[in-house]
């Protein structure tokens, strides 16, 4: 290979081509931040590293998650012994027990999946930190960027479905409940408490996958670099593909039954739906609409980045061989014709007996080095259009063919579940 490939560049590709280099050290900043990811990561019990770990990880998930809303739900909710106690009117049992079973089992794909990865990788090679990049330092930074627009999206979504969440909870004591202002409260924090947790699990999960790699081909090395590094973007993406393909089918099939129930349930329940009794089940169906939406959207949005660079190896190939201010063309186009002119014999017998008159004129060098750098800018296009590459689950690219598909899929069970719970009828006057 030649010299010019391990020059250095301004910019930073995906993958550098010393891959056999250590890692470089990371900067305080890096590591300040992978310090805030991990302890909150370890506080939600993500982090299954020892048995002990592991062990406070799942009783505290079955005592937040599941135990603590289910004794409310089961036992606490409707037990005042007055006969004037509306409660039973707006509190429906099944509408809260579908809710719950429904983010229970999100948030425990979500604690899984995730704590399986990261126990075998690690924080830093899970989130592909331990790789060594071209231009480390921007690298760097934009990880930073990464990890705070991570807890920044985790604020957007999860706090607007906590005050929804408390805003029903304090309706629901003020007009419905007879119970004494302590256990009311203690209701209402038991409730937040576990919702906000479950939420949590379940958003940093599907957040986590949006933490990869963005850019490729950003220096002018030669073809055979641009392939390794297109080759190892592949395999990365691969990768990932195989970490989260569980967690993704999980998701979007607990997503759809739990929409599905839902719309079931409020369009076929004949009782009073309103805040109060609905408020929850919309409450979840955000949560896990956003969850599954923030997965969808990242797959799609590597897979496009990746089968992009298709066309964008097109143009440089493009570029490359019609550049205005290349002189190579043509002087390669003269002196082909010149070459070939030279060394066709004219058939003068005056000068047959003179052999160096006969001698083929030397190549022209700089058009077989353009001839062979277009060909090898071909071959490389060729290779692009043939391996697009992607976010795959069991051979499906998630890329926006995949999300008409799902689209269309969803809209079918809507109407599915209203052509069996709408009717509509007219009265005779």
């Amino acid at each position: 290979m030649s010299p010019e490939i391990s020059q250095t560049s301004d910019t930073n590709p995906l993958i550098d081509n010393h891959h056999h280099r250590h890692p470089e050290p990371l900067t305080p900043a890096v590591l300040h931040s992978l310090r805030r990811l991990e302890l909150f990561l370890r506080l939600l019990g993500f982090f299954h590293d020892t048995p002990l770990s592991a062990a406070l990880s799942t009783v505290s998930f079955l005592f937040f998650a599941v135990a603590a809303p289910a004794l409310v739900i089961l036992v606490l909710y409707c037990s005042s012994p007055s006969p004037s106690s509306s409660c039973s009117q707006y509190h429906l049992k099944n509408f809260e027990v579908e809710t719950l079973v429904c983010q229970v089992t999100a948030a425990a794909t979500s604690l899984i999946c995730v704590s399986m990865n990261l126990r075998r990788f690690g924080i830093r090679k899970f989130l592909f930190l331990d790789k060594f990049h071209g231009n480390v330092a921007q690298f760097q930074m934009d990880y930073v960027l990464e990890i705070d627009d991570f807890f920044r999206s985790l604020a957007i979504w999860v706090l607007p479905c906590l005050l929804l969440k408390t805003a029903r909870e304090i309706a629901k004591v003020v007009l419905v409940d007879n119970d004494s202002v302590v256990r009311s409260m203690v209701i209402v924090i038991t409730l937040l408490v576990s919702r906000t947790y479950s939420s949590l699990i379940y958003l940093s999960g599907s957040t986590l996958f949006s933490l990869n790699y963005k850019k490729l081909l950003e220096r002018n090395l030669e073809v055979v670099v641009y392939i390794e590094e297109h080759s190892r973007l592949t395999y990365h993406l691969s990768e990932i593909s195989h970490r989260f393909r569980i967690f993704l089918i999980f998701e979007f099939l607990i997503v759809t039954a739990s929409q599905f129930v839902t719309l079931l349930e409020t369009t076929g329940n004949y009782g009073t739906i309103d805040f109060i009794t609905a408020a929850d089940f919309a409450i979840s169906s955000i949560v896990q609409v956003v969850g599954i939406t923030i997965c969808l959207h990242a797959s799609a949005k590597m897979s496009h980045r990746a089968q992009s660079l298709a066309s964008f190896v097109s143009r440089w190939h493009a570029l490359g061989t019609c550049k205005p201010n290349e002189t190579l063309r043509s002087s390669s186009n003269v002196g082909n014709l010149n070459t070939a002119n030279s060394a066709v014999p004219m058939g003068n017998s005056e000068t047959e007996s003179e052999p160096a008159d006969y001698m083929l004129q030397p190549m022209n060098m700089e058009s077989l080095l353009y001839m062979s750098s277009y060909y090898q800018r071909q071959a490389f296009v060729m290779y692009m259009q043939t391996n697009p590459g992607g976010i795959t689950i069991f051979g499906w690219t998630v890329d926006r063919a995949l999300l008409d598909t799902i689209f269309c899929i969803e809209l079918s069970v809507v109407t599915f579940v209203l052509g069996k719970t709408l009717t509509f009828s007219t009265s005779d006057t």
